[in-house]
């Protein structure tokens, strides 16, 4: 898996892969050393991640959903978020279900193993820098769950979500709208309190923008859009 390019202004990242295939394990890890990161820990389930990190973190955890010892994908995605790191999913490409389940529980986002090495390296580059990982996959899960609920948001939230979420601070969003920062951040609130009633809450600044360009509220990162923290 070598010949991905280099994320230079990433390579400080440090990076950790759970799989229960030992090829998959050394073929990431071969990869991520070849882009500048340093791969912490390869393990075969979270409880072995989590036993060898030894309390450290790391920025970003590459895990398998498929793994062989009967843990659940939720109760992985929570185990490795509480640690610090990040989620990135690294997903045989029909399991939509499970992908559907590891997003509902926090992970960033979604990369397929047919992946190039250089989408599965710059997915991971996305993730180490706290973005929204918008792509096929993750669009192909959130269409198939008849379950996936769209926030009710009236016009004023929508505007005041696109603005926040595409990375103005909420003074600029109140300055833009011609209202009250104080007013602003009411319809900041109602929009969080929203998106927890229809099961998909969005406390930091990053999930809103997931939230965002899950509604169609901003592009994808894959259509071109310039979507930021």
């Amino acid at each position: 898996m070598a010949g991905a390019p280099t994320p230079a202004a990433d390579s400080a990242a440090t990076i950790a892969i759970v799989d229960d295939h030992e090829a998959v394990r050394l073929g990431l890890r071969a990869a991520c050393r070849d882009a500048g990161y340093e791969v912490v820990v390869d393990a075969a389930s979270v409880p072995e991640l989590l036993d060898r990190l030894a309390g450290r973190t790391c920025d970003v955890v590459v895990l398998d959903l498929s793994l062989g010892d009967g843990s659940s994908v939720t109760e992985n995605v929570h185990a490795v978020l509480a640690t610090g790191s990040a989620v990135l999913v690294h997903s045989i490409a029909d399991r939509v279900a499970a992908v559907r389940e590891s997003l509902a529980a926090g992970a960033a986002g979604v990369i397929p193993k047919s992946a190039p090495t250089a989408a599965v390296i710059a997915a991971i580059a996305t993730v180490a820098r706290g973005e929204a990982l918008n792509n096929v996959e993750w669009a192909s899960a959130i269409e198939a769950d008849s379950d996936f609920a769209r926030a009710q948001l009236g016009r004023r939230e929508h505007d005041v979500l696109h603005l926040y979420a595409s990375g103005l601070p909420l003074k600029l969003v109140a300055l833009r709208l011609g209202i009250a920062h104080s007013t602003a951040r009411e319809y900041l609130d109602r929009i969080r309190a929203k998106y927890i009633e229809v099961g998909r809450p969005a406390p930091t600044k990053v999930d809103l923008l997931r939230r965002a360009v899950e509604d169609g509220i901003l592009p994808g990162l894959d259509d071109g859009g310039d979507a930021r923290r």
